[in-house]
């Protein structure tokens, strides 16, 4: 638990999925992202910061072995939440490690959810700093105003917002907002 705890804490030498980089813009990036499993949560009528905080202890809780063979998964990067329009749902995910894909262990809790991600081409607009919910709203919209100037087609009733960092990280820090690309 120590170990686990400290990667979460100060994010060191986390696993990721698999991408490649397409395109490169002045202000985001195209990346093919190979398909993975990943395992999420999804948490309903609570404020967006108790929401947040809800979440992350049940994957925690996952990860650290509140799972059917009660084994220790090691934290990953991102942490990943989905922004919806006009849901006020919760979805957050962490990635499965590699050693794992294959055959997660199935959670206890019924809160919690493995997910099947298929390959996709996703926009990824870059950014450092604390990310707060305003904050990653603010990027998403840059990000869009981009996309539609460049004229890509993208699903735009949704965004990513992909967290790398943890609270306790102070400097170079590394956030994403996210755009699937309509194909």
């Amino acid at each position: 638990m120590i170990k686990s705890l400290k990667q979460t804490f100060l994010s060191l030498d986390l696993q990721a999925p698999k991408w490649t980089s397409l395109e490169n813009k002045a202000d985001y990036e195209l990346r093919q992202y190979e398909g993975a499993t990943w395992v999420s949560t999804v948490v309903q009528g609570q404020p967006q910061k108790q929401a947040q905080r809800t979440a992350f202890f049940r994957l925690f809780d996952y990860i650290q072995g509140k799972n059917e063979k009660e084994t220790k998964i090691e934290m990953t990067v991102p942490v990943t939440m989905v922004v919806k329009t006009g849901s006020p749902d919760l979805h957050m995910s962490f990635f499965v490690p590699p050693d794992h894909q294959e055959c997660p262990p199935k959670p206890t809790s019924e809160d919690v959810f493995i997910e099947e991600r298929k390959g996709a081409a996703i926009f990824v607009r870059s950014f450092g700093g604390f990310a707060s919910p305003e904050k990653f709203a603010e990027e998403a919209q840059r990000l869009a105003q981009s996309l539609t100037k460049d004229e890509q087609s993208f699903h735009q009733d949704y965004y990513y917002t992909a967290g790398y960092d943890s609270p306790f990280k102070v400097f170079n820090r590394h956030n994403e907002v996210w755009y699937f690309k309509k194909e």
